[in-house]
């Protein structure tokens, strides 16, 4: 489309060296898809993210949120900032950042190229479970369920401790995850029984107590009323232009000088019709016509 327009990267350099262009697409610039229409579902599928999503015996759901476009406009982001560093360091020239949504994906499939080009296994979807490290998993308590992550050596005796299994935390079998990988489930039961008799916050207050990493599984009503949430001010109150409020994420990462802040909450519907039109060439007359039939 750019370049129907004239607007390709070469007629842009040709004025401005030093341009850094992002080129943000579904497919990239090159290649026998390139011209194909593309959408963050699409990616997160060509990606490999959706087939390792969910539990084996279900089709792949979606993630609940359009993730393939987020992990996208990141990689393009991260290109930018390499682009324009580049440029800094090297004489001032330019360049274009390509990024294709489905290869912003990919790049976050973690080992699953090795694990295949290697030994030619694919990974599949194991619900809730992290493949090959145990124990990780959500396990139920007796009012909901909690996110544990007793992946290490070290943690894993304390987790073993801290829910009264000392004979599996001193079982050499099991001090390394070579040795837990293959008595999964007998772990995970041991777990799911000791959280059974809890409730999410008596459960998390052994688990903090003893250096678990484990957590709740938080909704944005949740949220709303952490406390972690609130001391790092994650959501910010502004007033509307109607009088109402409206809650808003605060900005991240977090820099200690320059931390960002919400400036403008953005316009009302049409309040810069006008001005826009205005800069077309429309008189106060052609825009008053505009108005009264409805165009605008």
């Amino acid at each position: 489309m750019l370049e129907k327009l004239g607007l390709g990267y070469e007629a842009l350099s040709a004025e401005n060296p030093g341009l850094v262009m992002v080129r943000l697409s579904g497919y990239g610039q090159t290649g026998p898809y390139r011209d194909r229409p593309g959408f963050g579902a699409i990616a997160e599928s060509m990606g490999g993210l959706r087939h390792i999503t969910g539990y084996p015996d279900l089709p792949p759901p979606r993630i609940g949120i359009s993730i393939g476009n987020s992990i996208a406009a990141l990689h393009g982001v991260i290109g930018a900032l390499m682009a324009l560093h580049h440029k800094q360091v090297n004489g001032g020239k330019g360049q274009v950042v390509d990024v294709a949504l489905y290869e912003a994906v990919f790049n976050m499939m973690e080992s699953v190229v090795p694990e295949y080009g290697v030994y030619g296994m694919v990974r599949e979807r194991t619900g809730a479970s992290l493949p090959g490290i145990v124990p990780s998993n959500t396990y139920p308590c007796r009012d909901g369920s909690i996110v544990i992550g007793g992946n290490s050596d070290s943690i894993f005796k304390r987790l073993m401790n801290a829910i009264d299994r000392a004979d599996l935390a001193d079982d050499p079998a099991l001090a390394s995850n070579d040795g837990r990988v293959p008595r999964t489930q007998e772990i995970d039961d041991a777990i799911a029984a000791w959280l059974s008799t809890h409730s999410i916050d008596e459960a998390l207050a052994v688990l903090n107590a003893a250096d678990v990493p484990a957590g709740r599984i938080y909704s944005v009503a949740d949220m709303f009323t952490d406390p972690q949430y609130i001391a790092r001010q994650m959501l910010q109150r502004f007033p509307w232009q109607d009088g109402r409020e409206i809650t808003l994420p605060n900005v991240t990462p977090k820099l200690s000088e320059t931390p960002g802040e919400t400036r403008w909450l953005g316009p009302q519907l049409g309040e810069h019709t006008d001005e826009v039109l205005q800069t077309l060439g429309y008189d106060a007359d052609d825009i008053a016509r505009l108005r009264a039939a409805k165009v605008i």
